[in-house]
C-alpha cells in the first residue's frame, strides 16, 4: 500500500515504475531465454563430449585389437601347423616360427605385443620369450582351451584379472604389468580338428594411461566393466565413489548401447556416460558429478544473470540521472508554490534553461508578482475603507456629543450660571480644536489626554454629582505619538456604561507605563463592571468583530471598544491593542498597548 501511494503521488516514482516495466521485464525475458539456450547448448556439448572421450577409448581399444588379432593369422601356417601336430621338432623349425613372429612385428609395428605364445594339446609350446617349452600342467584343463575346443572359431579376449586362471603355459610371469591376453584355437588343415592353441599377450598400459589421464569434468573419472559387469580397470578413487561403481549402474535396457543419463543417488546427482567396445564387448563408464559437467553452463548463466542484474542497475541509474534532471525543477516549483500558497509571496523560482519548465517557472514568478500587487492594492483599500469608516464614526460621534453639550450651556445660560457657561464652552472649543487636529491621525499623547480632559469637563458639569477623574502620565511617556481619538472612546464607555449606572461618587482615572519597548495606557473606573459571562463575550467580539454594513452597539460599549482595538491593529500591527479586564461590582480596566516608537 506505501509503494502504491508513493507511485501515486509522485511524477518521479510514476515514470519510475513505468521504465522498470518497459526495459528491466524485457531485460529479465531475454536474459532468461538466453540462459536456457545457452545452458541447453553448453551442457549438450559438455555431454557430448564426455561422449566422445568414451567412444575415443572404445575406438582405440578395436582398432588395437583388430590389428593385434592379424597375429592369429599365424594359425595357418605350415610350420606352427606342422609343429602343432608333431611330437618333435628340430632348432631350425623352432627358429623359422620365431622369425616368423619377427616377421610380423616389424610388418605391423605391434609396440602393446608383450609375448605371442604355441601351445598343443599335449602342453608342448613355443614363445618369444621362452623360446620351446614344455607346459606343466595339462592344456585342456584350462577353461579357456576348454572353451576354444567346443568353439574352434571363437576369439577370447581375456582380461587382466582372468588371465591367471590358466597359470601361464609357458611359465613367463610379466610382474606387476597387466596382461590382456587374446587366444584362438588352431586347426588342422583337412580334419579341422583343433590341434592347438595361439596367445597372443598385450599389455594394458594404453587403457591405464587412458582412465588415469583423460577426466570427465574435474574429479570424474573413466573405467571398464567386462561383460558380466566385472570391474577390469578402475583409477584410484574414494571409497565412496568405489561403492557408487561397484552398484549396477547401467540398465538392462542400455547395455551394449552408448548414452548418458543421470544418476540420482543419497548425494550430489552423478552424470554417467557409457559406450561399449564392438571388438571385446567390454563396457566403457564415465562418472562424475552432474555440477562439473554443466559447470561451463552455470558459469554463463552467472554471467548472464550479473550481466542483466548490472543493465538493469545501469538503466535505473540512468533513469535516475534524467529523471532528477526533469523532475528536480518541477519539485522546485512545487515547493516554492506551497511556499505561495502558506501565505509566504517572496518566493521566487530561478529558471534554469530555455524549456517549458523554465517557461512555466517565469510565469509563475510573474504570477506571484501579480499577487502581491494585488494584494496590497486590497490592503490599501481595505485600511482607506476602515479609516473611512472610524472618521465616519467620529463624525457621529461628535455631532450626538455636541447637542447634549449645548443643551448644558442653554441650561446653565437660563440658570445665570455665567462661570459656568465660560469653562464649558472653553473646554468644547479646545475638544473640538483636539478633534479636528487638522485632519491628522497621529497626535502626542499630551495632546490627547488634554482631549480627554476636555471630554470629561464638559461631562463633570452635566454629571457633578457623580463623576470625578484623575489623569497619571509621566510627562516623558506624554511626548510619544498616538492614534487619534484611542483614549476618548474608552473614557465616555467608562461614563456612560461604568459610573453613570453606578450609586454614589464615580472615579475615572487614566494612567501609564511603560513594559520595555512597549507603552501600557489604562483607563480604569470604579463603576458596576462587567459579568464574567459577558465579560468574555466581550473580549470575544472586541477581538473578533462581526463583520457587517450597519454595525451596531452590542451593549457596555461594544462597538467603540472595537473601533479602537481594530484600529491600533491595523495601524501597529496585530500584537498591539486593548485589554479589556473587569470584576462586577468593582469597576474595569482597559489597557492600550501601543509601541514606544517616536518616529510614526
Amino acid at each position: 500500500m506505501r509503494i502504491t501511494r508513493w507511485i501515486s503521488s509522485s511524477l518521479r516514482a510514476k515514470l519510475l515504475a513505468l521504465f522498470i516495466v518497459l526495459s528491466t521485464i524485457p531485460l529479465i525475458a531475454v536474459g532468461l531465454i538466453s540462459y536456457q539456450k545457452s545452458y541447453q547448448s553448453i551442457s549438450s556439448h559438455s555431454k557430448a563430449s564426455s561422449m566422445l572421450q568414451a567412444e575415443m577409448l572404445g575406438t582405440n581399444m578395436d582398432n588395437l585389437f583388430k590389428d593385434t588379432e592379424r597375429l592369429l593369422e599365424l594359425s595357418n601356417n605350415p610350420q606352427v601347423i606342422h609343429f602343432l601336430f608333431s611330437q618333435s621338432e628340430t632348432y631350425q623349425e623352432a627358429k623359422d616360427i620365431l622369425q616368423t613372429f619377427t616377421l610380423y612385428r616389424d610388418t605391423y609395428k605391434y609396440e602393446n605385443v608383450l609375448n605371442i605364445s604355441l601351445i598343443n594339446l599335449y602342453g608342448k609350446g613355443i614363445s618369444e620369450r621362452r623360446g620351446i617349452f614344455q607346459s606343466a600342467s595339462n592344456p585342456l584343463r584350462n577353461p579357456h582351451f576348454q572353451a576354444l575346443s567346443q568353439n574352434p572359431e571363437l576369439i577370447l579376449r581375456v582380461p587382466p584379472p582372468l588371465i591367471t586362471g590358466y597359470d601361464r603355459v609357458d611359465g613367463f610371469t610379466y610382474g606387476d604389468e597387466g596382461v590382456i591376453s587374446i587366444m584362438t584355437a588352431v586347426k588342422q588343415r583337412i580334419t579341422h580338428e583343433v590341434i592347438g592353441y595361439i596367445i597372443v599377450d598385450l599389455s594394458d598400459s594404453f587403457i591405464k594411461e587412458f582412465c588415469d589421464k583423460v577426466t570427465i569434468g574435474t574429479t570424474g573419472f573413466f573405467y571398464l566393466l567386462d561383460e558380466q559387469n566385472n570391474p577390469l580397470y578402475v583409477p584410484p578413487v574414494r571409497a565412496g565413489e568405489l561403492a557408487v561403481i561397484q552398484d549396477n549402474l547401467i540398465p538392462a535396457g542400455e547395455r551394449g548401447r552408448s548414452g548418458s543419463f543421470v544418476l540420482q543417488t543419497g548425494g550430489p546427482p552423478r552424470f554417467i556416460v557409457h559406450t561399449s567396445s564392438l571388438a571385446t564387448g567390454w563396457t566403457i563408464i564415465g562418472i562424475a558429478p552432474l555440477q562439473e559437467i554443466v559447470a561451463e553452463a552455470n558459469r554463463i548463466r552467472q554471467l548472464i544473470i550479473i550481466s542483466v542484474g548490472l543493465s538493469i542497475i545501469f538503466a535505473i541509474t540512468l533513469h535516475y540521472l534524467l529523471t532528477r534532471r526533469l523532475t528536480r525543477p518541477i519539485q522546485l516549483l512545487q515547493h516554492k508554490m506551497r511556499l505561495t500558497a502558506s501565505g509566504y509571496l517572496e518566493a521566487k523560482v530561478k529558471p534554469d534553461g530555455t524549456d517549458e519548465i523554465a517557461d512555466l517557472g517565469q510565469s509563475f514568478n510573474i504570477m506571484v508578482e501579480q499577487i502581491k500587487e494585488l494584494l496590497a492594492q486590497s490592503i490599501r483599500k481595505q485600511q482607506q475603507l476602515q479609516k473611512a469608516e472610524l472618521r465616519t464614526l467620529q463624525a457621529q460621534i461628535n455631532p450626538h456629543f455636541l447637542y447634549n453639550t449645548l443643551d448644558s450651556i442653554v441650561w446653565m445660560a437660563e440658570a445665570g450660571n455665567h462661570d459656568g457657561v465660560i469653562r464649558l464652552v472653553k473646554a468644547l472649543s479646545a475638544f473640538f480644536r483636539l478633534s479636528l487636529n487638522n485632519g491628522r491621525d497621529w497626535i502626542q499623547i499630551r495632546s490627547e489626554l488634554a482631549h480627554v480632559q476636555s471630554y470629561l469637563i464638559i461631562q463633570q458639569m452635566r454629571y457633578h454629582d457623580i463623576l470625578e477623574f484623575k489623569v497619571e502620565v509621566a510627562e516623558e511617556l506624554q511626548e510619544y505619538p498616538i492614534l487619534n481619538m484611542t483614549l476618548q472612546p474608552l473614557v465616555e464607555n467608562a461614563l456612560y456604561h461604568g459610573i453613570k449606572n453606578k450609586r454614589g461618587m464615580g472615579l475615572i482615572r487614566i494612567g501609564g507605563y511603560t513594559d520595555g519597548g512597549t507603552i501600557m495606557l489604562t483607563v480604569s473606573d470604579n463603576g458596576i463592571g462587567i459579568p464574567a459571562g459577558r465579560l468574555e463575550a466581550l473580549r470575544e467580539s472586541v477581538e473578533h468583530p462581526i463583520q457587517s454594513e450597519e454595525p451596531e452597539d452590542t451593549g457596555q460599549g461594544g462597538f467603540g471598544l472595537q473601533n479602537v482595538h481594530q484600529r491600533l491593529r491595523l495601524y501597529f500591527g496585530p500584537e498591539y491593542g486593548i485589554r479589556l479586564d473587569s470584576s462586577e461590582g468593582y469597576g474595569t480596566q482597559i489597557t492600550v498597548r501601543i509601541p514606544k516608537n517616536r518616529g510614526v
